[in-house]
């Protein structure tokens, strides 16, 4: 059995990725954040730190079931490539756009060239050039070990996963320099999240969602459970010798947020394909881009006409005082994400998508 190119519950489980995503990125007061909702200061695994991953496991999902069936049907990489890479570097594309916005409208001292949708952009043209290449699941699987292996040996042969002398920030502070995250011009260190080298970690992500929508075009979602668990126990037991960090993307990072997102997809597609419940989140899910790009906006006109603190200070003040300061950025934050699903309810029923 062949599922179609579009389930509900990858639209669901996405967009319930994209919701979180504008939780946690749109705190009333950065510095009253519940650490649930705080990203590990380096090493760890905070429940934020599971967003991203899962976001971009479902993108290889996405390019799974979307392209699948032409991999299968052995049509060549040379027909297929071409719209993949496009959309790869619109997706980039927008990314820089809205740091460029960023970087105008809220003064910024400089402008970031990486950043999540760049990181997005670049995973999806490898992992259509590796899909491409690997067409089969056992290759897939053989590619992901090559890679986290490579990766892993490289940063640990070089400086390891400590602060700035590994291998990544080193090599961010001297490619993007001024344009990465952090950057110190007076010692030379320099560090991006998002930074080229752990980019092959992402990578990680991506390629177990191809290899998970693979299993959901062919009608096999409820196998997703088996490597589910598997993932999480290698994820734990490496974790001995590579610990958690997302930052550096680690190997035994991919692997244990690779377990939960397997178990969550496996989950949703159990609940809404199998037995029928509503998709909630779908809303958000079939407008990813939409949502996350206009979001992005939103919170910049707010800092950049200086709206923002006194919107926060005065309509949430009194949340502050009766609950706390976290209990108030939270609230903020929650404020946030209900006028956004007003926005892409709206666009749903509209039926304005936005893609790319």
């Amino acid at each position: 059995m062949t599922a179609p190119s579009r389930l509900a519950s990858v639209d669901a489980l996405r967009g319930l990725t994209v919701a979180a995503m504008l939780l946690v990125n749109n705190p009333g007061d950065w510095g009253a954040v519940y650490w649930p909702l705080e990203h590990a200061a380096w090493n760890g695994c905070t429940p934020t730190d599971l967003i991203f991953p899962f976001f971009l496991l479902i993108a290889g999902v996405s390019l799974s079931l979307s392209t699948g069936g032409r991999w299968s049907r052995g049509e060549p990489a040379a027909a297929l490539l071409p719209p993949l890479l496009t959309r790869a570097a619109k997706v980039i594309a927008l990314g820089l756009v809205l740091h460029l916005l960023a970087w105008w409208l809220m003064d910024k001292p400089q402008f970031r060239l990486m950043g999540v949708l760049q990181r997005i952009g670049l995973c999806l043209a490898l992992a259509a050039l590796l899909g491409s290449l690997c067409r089969r699941e056992r290759g897939r699987w053989g590619a992901l070990a090559a890679l986290l292996l490579g990766y892993g040996t490289l940063m640990a042969l070089n400086g390891g996963w400590v602060p700035d002398s590994n291998l990544a920030s080193r090599l961010d502070a001297q490619v993007l320099g001024r344009w990465s995250l952090r950057w110190e011009g007076a010692t030379g260190l320099g560090h991006d999240p998002e930074g080229l080298l752990s980019t092959l970690g992402a990578l990680g992500s991506t390629l177990l969602g191809l290899i998970a929508g693979e299993r959901l075009r062919q009608g096999r979602g409820r196998s997703l459970w088996l490597p589910a668990a598997g993932l999480l126990l290698a994820g734990a037991v490496s974790a001995l010798w590579v610990p958690w960090n997302k930052q550096l993307w680690t190997p035994s990072f991919v692997l244990w947020t690779g377990g939960w997102a397997f178990a969550a997809l496996a989950l949703v597609y159990e609940l809404v394909d199998r037995r029928g419940l509503p998709p909630l989140g779908r809303i958000f899910g079939v407008n990813a881009i939409a949502a996350y790009a206009g979001a992005w906006m939103c919170t910049v006109f707010l800092e950049g006409f200086g709206w923002m603190g006194p919107l926060y200070r005065t309509v949430f003040a009194p949340i502050g005082a009766a609950f706390g300061p976290e209990f108030q950025s939270l609230s903020f934050a929650c404020v946030f994400v209900l006028v956004w699903t007003a926005i892409v309810w709206l666009m749903d029923r509209q039926r304005w998508y936005i893609k790319l």
